[in-house]
């Protein structure tokens, strides 16, 4: 097998942390993005220790600042003369009461849209340089729920819902996921794809800390109860969540396959098929125009720190 250099973020707990560890013992050069050094020093160690591969390193940087993301990239860039695969793995799911950042985006929005945007945007020269470069955008079937987007609100002033938001941006995702995918070929730019996968239904932290509402709260911990329950529980497990993002890095029968929606590491059809294709265009302006600041590489500062070598 190919050993492939591979980008995760929010690769310090949870499915990505899972799967940067799947991929390590593969034999490929990992590369996990973290907030926090310590953190990520000591889950670094680990995953060496875990599955005997000592070529994984990590990244900081607070992906709610686009400032952030672009030195991050800045000092892969110094580390590594191209890049195989970004797993755009980070996401979150927040409080009911809306809530925006520096930047003056809607937080949900800002990590679980833009930063997989810029960071796609910012890396794509390294991947072009790969024979076989790979974007995996990590989406979620709570974009079957979100309802119908207003193409005028993308960052979401009216939507008073946690659980709307999170899906709404998960249905995003996919949108820029498909329009990245049909550029790139447009541009004939065929070595490089672009695919969007769930996880399902994980025992995770994700979601236990916010307040989405009675409801919402009940389903996020439940997730915690189920994987307790064998032999369901294996399908609430990090490890099943992790295995389709594993399949769409490393599988080499995948070379070639872009604009994808996959699940349980088989491609399934999205809900937002027969959203309208304007209107996924009008939310990839929307990107570029809130990203263009950030788009030309510049010198790191201390906000991104390389480590483990």
């Amino acid at each position: 097998m190919h050993k492939k250099i591979i980008l995760i973020s929010g690769a310090t707990d949870g499915i990505g942390k899972e799967t940067a560890l799947e991929l390590a013992k593969q034999g490929h050069q990992i590369v996990i993005h973290g907030r926090n050094k310590t953190k990520a020093a000591a889950v670094v160690k680990e995953l060496k220790l875990s599955s005997g591969n000592q070529t994984i390193q990590y990244l900081i940087a607070d992906l709610f600042s686009m400032k952030a993301i672009q030195n991050m990239v800045v000092a892969f860039n110094l580390k590594f003369d191209h890049l195989d695969v970004l797993i755009n793995n980070a996401g979150a799911v927040f409080d009911n009461q809306r809530a925006t950042t520096r930047d003056g985006i809607e937080k949900t929005m800002a990590l679980n849209v833009m930063a997989p945007f810029l960071l796609s945007q910012l890396l794509l020269p390294a991947l072009q340089k790969s024979d076989d470069g790979r974007i995996i955008n990590l989406s979620s079937a709570a974009h079957r729920m979100s309802g119908k987007p207003d193409v005028n609100d993308f960052n979401l002033t009216k939507v008073s819902s946690a659980q709307r938001r999170y899906g709404l941006s998960k249905r995003f995702l996919i949108w820029n996921t498909q329009t990245m995918a049909q550029q790139l070929l447009t541009e004939g730019i065929k070595n490089v794809t672009v695919n969007a996968a769930h996880p399902g239904m994980i025992a995770t932290n994700f979601g236990q800390s916010s307040d989405k509402g009675f409801l919402n709260n009940l389903i996020y911990k439940s997730a915690i109860s189920l994987a307790k329950i064998p032999p369901i529980g294996r399908q609430f497990s990090v490890q099943h969540g992790a295995a389709t993002d594993v399949y769409l890095a490393s599988d080499p029968k995948l070379i070639g396959i872009t604009g994808k929606f996959f699940g349980n590491s088989q491609e399934q059809h999205p809900a937002t098929d027969k959203d309208s294709d304007t209107d996924k265009q009008k939310l990839w302006k929307y990107c570029e125009q809130i990203t263009a600041p950030y788009t030309d590489v510049v010198q790191p500062d201390q906000t991104a720190i390389a480590g483990e070598n």
